[in-house]
């Protein structure tokens, strides 16, 4: 693939807490650079989130709108959400692991995929572009600088609730 770009950032939280904040497609919108919205339009066969669940984000990415569908490959909480996409202007794979570290918890975004034909020959610019954009995502949660951060694990199953803070991710 033409764009293999990972950025990790340890962040001063448990593992279980940033994992179930950032592994649940309901926060996509608050912490992800460019995402505008996610939707869940396939659930797992049990039903809900899971293998086999697929998400449709809208995004904007070098001042362009993009939906795309992303499949759930892998998901393994509070370790890793692994997602392909299904449906994209171009071939995506994204994978989230959350590891324990002295200092909280080592996170790790992986993005695999880019443009193929002509497009191919800007795949340096695509990957500066997903960097840059991931590096943020870890540094400030959302485009605003905060991110909404659950007060306790058991908060992040009820979207809204006034147990959510708003916070900005610790500085690594």
């Amino acid at each position: 693939m033409a764009i293999d770009v990972t950025v990790r950032r340890v962040l001063s939280l448990p593992r279980e807490q940033v994992a179930e904040y950032a592994m649940d497609w309901r926060h996509d919108a608050e912490w992800t650079q460019g995402i505008r919205t996610a939707e869940l339009t396939r659930q797992a066969e049990g039903g809900g989130f899971g293998t086999g669940a697929e998400v449709t984000r809208t995004a904007r990415f070098l001042g362009r709108r993009i939906d795309y569908v992303l499949r759930v490959a892998a998901y393994e909480p509070p370790r890793l959400l692994d997602m392909v996409s299904v449906a994209a202007p171009m071939p995506m794979h994204v994978t989230y692991s959350f590891e324990q570290h002295e200092r909280g918890t080592l996170a790790a975004i992986r993005v695999r995929g880019g443009p193929g034909g002509l497009l191919r020959l800007a795949s340096p610019l695509f990957a500066r572009q997903v960097r840059s954009s991931l590096t943020k995502d870890w540094q400030s949660g959302s485009a605003s600088g905060s991110a909404r951060i659950p007060a306790s694990p058991r908060s992040a199953c009820s979207v809204g609730s006034p147990s959510f803070t708003r916070a900005t991710w610790p500085s690594a």
